[in-house]
């Protein structure tokens, strides 16, 4: 895993087996107290069993005592386990980010098992748009997080949806990703490829991440977009359109460039990597 370079500051965890991700879990969160960080743990159930595993962990004991770490339920990191505001839950990451820094940590890790605040197509759509506004957040706080999210409860697409909005995520069958660059403001990368398997799921991500004109550009960092076809382009010129914008594809592949020129998209503009 990549959790630990800057780049990488949200990931998306799919799992089939509890202990599996408990495992991944504490790893994430040891990462975080070695930097300095204040660590959460979020767990679908009572928080109390999972901390008294906890304290028997190596560097979790001391950590658990002090309040570096701490064990939290949904509830009690969420407000319920209903559909969440995702404008409301961005605001409370900030808060315990900022009072973390406060208190003298170097930031805030989370480690959530979101299951289930996502098993409904609502909370899923609402959860997504989270998703996305919480890495535009981490522009400017010291926030880390891993969503995890049960793929024997929950089922591949519904995970599908969620994990490509990640920077990184564990799901191999998972061809795209789009998200908002933690470190580049106003950017937001589209990765990976684009063809007739993901369009369904190319079209929901785009509506839910919901992207806003920068002097009417919407700017997409395709450094590691490997390959899109012509329908997934005329998909970003319309979207474009509606928005009164021009979609530009930043230090693209050559050969997406070529494509947009046949296609003659006046909504898209190509800047090729150089």
């Amino acid at each position: 895993m990549l959790t630990d370079q800057p780049r990488y500051r949200h990931l998306c965890w799919a799992y089939d087996d509890p202990a599996g991700f408990m495992t991944h879990a504490v790893e994430f969160l040891r990462a975080g107290l070695a930097a300095g960080e204040r660590v959460w743990f979020v767990v679908s159930g009572p928080a109390e069993p999972v901390r008294d595993q906890l304290l028997g962990t190596r560097d979790f004991a001391d950590a658990l005592l002090s309040g570096a770490a701490q064990v939290r339920s949904l509830d009690g990191a969420y407000g319920s386990t209903a559909t969440i505001d995702p404008a409301s839950q961005v605001t409370a990451y900030r808060s315990a980010t900022q009072e973390a820094v406060a208190d003298g940590y170097t930031g805030l890790r989370v480690a959530a098992d979101a299951t289930e605040l996502v098993r409904t197509p609502a909370q899923r759509d609402a959860f997504a748009r989270y998703e996305q506004r919480v890495n535009e957040m981490m522009r400017t706080e010291a926030f880390r997080a891993m969503c995890a999210y049960d793929r024997s409860r929950l089922g591949e697409p519904a995970v599908a949806e969620l994990a490509c909005l990640h920077p990184e995520h564990n799901l191999g069958q998972l061809l795209f990703r789009l998200y908002a660059v933690p470190l580049r403001q106003g950017q937001t990368a589209l990765a990976g490829e684009l063809d007739p398997s993901n369009h369904d799921l190319f079209r929901t991500a785009l509506d839910r991440a919901d992207l806003r004109p920068v002097e009417d550009e919407l700017v997409l960092d395709a450094h590691g977009l490997r390959f899109l076809d012509h329908r997934a382009l005329i998909h970003l010129s319309e979207y474009a359109r509606d928005r009164h914008a021009t979609v530009v594809l930043r230090a693209a592949r050559p050969g997406v460039a070529r494509l947009a020129a046949l296609l003659d998209l006046p909504d898209v503009r190509v800047e090729v990597a150089r």
